[in-house]
């Protein structure tokens, strides 16, 4: 999915607030994502699949969190 596909479907779920992490990582603003495996970034699987390539691409490095409650 290209960019502008992607902040498309972004902006037509109102998704602004990974318009913007998207924005920032293009800046050179974000260098590292924090997440919880199981829960991603985003709900929907596909898009949450391509917004992190997306993101890795503009080199943020995504870091999952051991969600253990130790």
């Amino acid at each position: 999915m290209t960019r502008d596909e992607l902040t498309a479907v972004l902006e037509k779920k109102g998704m602004t607030e990974i318009i913007e992490l998207i924005e920032d990582a293009e800046n050179g603003h974000l260098e590292e994502l924090e997440l919880a495996p199981s829960l991603g970034l985003l709900r929907d699987d596909e898009l949450n699949k391509a917004v992190l390539a997306y993101l890795e691409e503009q080199g943020v490095t995504i870091i999952y969190v051991n969600e253990d409650d130790e």
